[in-house]
């Protein structure tokens, strides 16, 4: 038998998340078209006939601006060095520039076996994969190539097989119905996130964040009671998540106590406010109250 840690690591955007859910089969990881939009460490676990993988879920390796993206890079980093098999997720649909280059200089040093999987073979012509893969394979010594697509499925198969091909023997880490290391409350902020990203298009890049304020278990009548607020920046940012007489505030609840709803098997009451807190991301206490894990310096 096989059992060990993969890790997924890539420049914003490259559809780790995307990954992570496809192979696992469990939303674990919300997806967003918008960059950063991981923040910590997701671990998602999945058992086969050979053995059990450890997928380890990173946030994209950018250059950091605040305090929460030194967090979150150093999360990424410290994935590269303590697993045993790395998979470096690569956009084939997006031209290789500097990021990629760091990225490829940050792998020299590392020992671990490392797989390309370059991501989104979907949206591009087959004749333009060649030249990509040929530029990775001259610039790192991975020990593997796949094309895939995270989106439609194309050789996900293929890449869980060598996984498993890298991995050590042992035994399983975790029991047979394990499937994530995050708590409930991680996952309530993070669907609500996921909605005012959607929603709110382009007017909140990375200005906002979620806090679950209270959680209260299923009642007497089976229903989850959620309260949670909405963190922005600015003030001119307030209006945009409350929207006209409430119309936006009201669509993000509605699309999230749907998605809520069937994470938990139960009605759910999901009460909204937005709060107004001046440079966040720079915030020690306020990262630690969102568990955005990393070192801070």
């Amino acid at each position: 038998m096989k059992a060990g840690f993969v890790s997924f690591i890539g420049r914003p955007n490259a559809g780790k998340s995307t990954l992570l859910n496809r192979i696992v089969g469990h939303k674990l990881a919300i997806v967003s078209d918008k960059p950063q939009t991981t923040r910590t460490r997701i671990v998602g676990v999945k058992n086969y006939s050979e053995g059990q993988v450890v997928f380890v879920d990173t946030p994209g390796v950018h250059k950091p601006a605040h305090r929460m993206n030194v967090r979150m890079v150093d999360v990424a980093l410290d994935a590269m060095r303590e697993v045993d098999v790395l998979t470096l997720v690569v956009d084939a649909s997006v031209a290789t520039g500097p990021g990629d280059r760091h990225l490829l200089t940050l792998l020299k040093d590392v020992k671990t076996p490392a797989i390309l999987a370059l991501n989104k073979v979907d949206v591009i012509a087959k004749a333009k994969l060649l030249p990509i893969l040929d530029w990775y394979r001259n610039a790192h010594s991975f020990v593997e190539f796949v094309p895939i697509s995270a989106a439609d499925g194309t050789n996900v198969d293929v890449l869980e097989r060598l996984f498993l091909q890298y991995l050590p023997e042992g035994d399983p880490l975790y029991p047979p119905d394990y499937v994530t290391d995050q708590p409930e409350r991680f996952f309530v902020a993070e669907i609500v996130r996921e909605q005012v990203l959607r929603l709110t298009h382009d007017e909140l890049p990375f200005s906002t964040a979620v806090v679950v304020d209270r959680f209260e278990e299923p009642d007497a009548d089976m229903v989850v009671n959620l309260y949670c607020t909405i963190l922005v920046e600015r003030e001119s940012q307030k209006p945009i998540v409350i929207g006209r007489a409430g119309a936006m505030i009201k669509k993000i609840g509605t699309a999230a106590r749907t998605e809520l709803e069937r994470f938990f098997g139960a009605r759910v009451y999901l009460d909204l406010h937005v709060k107004v807190r001046s440079e966040w991301r720079d915030d020690v206490r306020a990262l630690d109250e969102m568990g955005l894990q990393g070192r801070d310096r």
